[in-house]
């Protein structure tokens, strides 16, 4: 077990090393391509609290990125200068407040129920944001500019596309060593339980329902994170990023990478991207169809996603 886990250090840091270095090697675009992989493995890493370790299929996460993407929005237009702890602030607090009310709400209902509850949720935000003009813009979305990398007394330097990758690069890894360990606490193993078997959990004595509305909210905020960072690098907020069709994607990654692994979102995020990234270029605006039936196959043949496929193996 201890060799285990010296080899699974040893891998992330040498990955680390890898995307740290990426940056200084790679062209213009595949800078920003990298840097928007690992915005949305955190997004995917977010849902995988529900989906693989609570067992609750969210389609509302694209609430929680959304309001996050307009949080930080809001506090760059209002503060002059811009500020980044600001738009951090205000994003967070934005999205851990629709995942409060959302939870309140879904966690009330268990199976496809809760699924269809975030559903609604999502297109109800949606709906929101695109007719209120006067504040969010609209269809046409916030613009705003990026705000410098600064600690008050102590430095200030403008994002490049190399200092906001690792930037970007170290909110995700401390994100991702954050939710593996609340993951591996009780807490964790609590979520692990309902997920096997939620009459049980409940018969045993754990509030259930507490429980799931802490695992949205956790999920929501690091899900608002996302959006946060997505808004900084793209320098602007849409409502199509509230979208129902997000949340769909977003459980794409999941399936695609590996279920309750954490490490397996982030791959099938870069895996999806990377394969309608490649396939755009050939098939323009019919890539969907070999998009689909790709991840069709795989989940026919490898259910359990890229990273149960590659410890297979290994395993043999």
């Amino acid at each position: 077990m201890r060799r285990s886990a010296t080899s699974y250090w040893i891998g992330f840091s040498i990955i680390l090393a890898l995307l740290a270095v990426a940056p200084l090697v790679l062209p213009e675009f595949w800078r920003r391509f990298v840097t928007e992989i690992l915005i949305w493995g955190l997004l995917a890493m977010s849902s995988d609290i529900l989906i693989g370790y609570t067992g609750m299929i969210s389609f509302g996460h694209s609430v929680f990125f959304g309001l996050g993407m307009y949080g930080a929005a809001a506090a760059l237009l209002w503060a002059k200068p811009a500020n980044l702890w600001l738009a951090l602030l205000f994003g967070l607090a934005a999205a851990a407040a629709v995942a409060v009310f959302v939870a309140y709400f879904a966690t009330r209902l268990r199976d496809i129920y809760f699924s269809i509850t975030t559903l609604v949720f999502s297109q109800i935000f949606y709906v929101v944001i695109f007719t209120w003009t006067e504040v969010t813009g609209g269809e046409n979305g916030l613009t705003f500019s990026r705000p410098a990398l600064a600690i008050p007394g102590l430095f200030s330097v403008p994002f490049t596309t190399e200092t906001l990758h690792w930037f970007v690069l170290a909110v995700v890894t401390i994100s991702f060593l954050t939710i593996r360990r609340v993951t591996q606490s009780p807490f964790g193993m609590v979520l692990q339980a309902i997920r096997e078997n939620e009459p049980r959990a409940r018969a045993i004595g754990y509030a259930v329902e507490r429980y799931k509305i802490v695992a949205v909210m956790l999920s929501g905020l690091f899900a608002g994170l996302a959006g946060i960072l997505y808004a900084i690098q793209n320098k602007f907020a849409a409502p199509d990023f509230v979208f129902f069709l997000v949340s769909g994607e977003v459980v794409i990654f999941n399936v695609m990478g590996g279920i309750g692994t954490l490490v397996g979102p982030v791959a099938g995020a870069a895996f999806f991207l990377l394969l309608r990234e490649g396939l755009s270029r050939y098939f323009t605006e019919y890539y969907l169809i070999p998009v689909g039936i790709i991840f069709t196959a795989m989940v026919i043949f490898m259910p359990q996603g890229l990273l149960g496929f590659a410890r297979r193996r290994l395993n043999q």
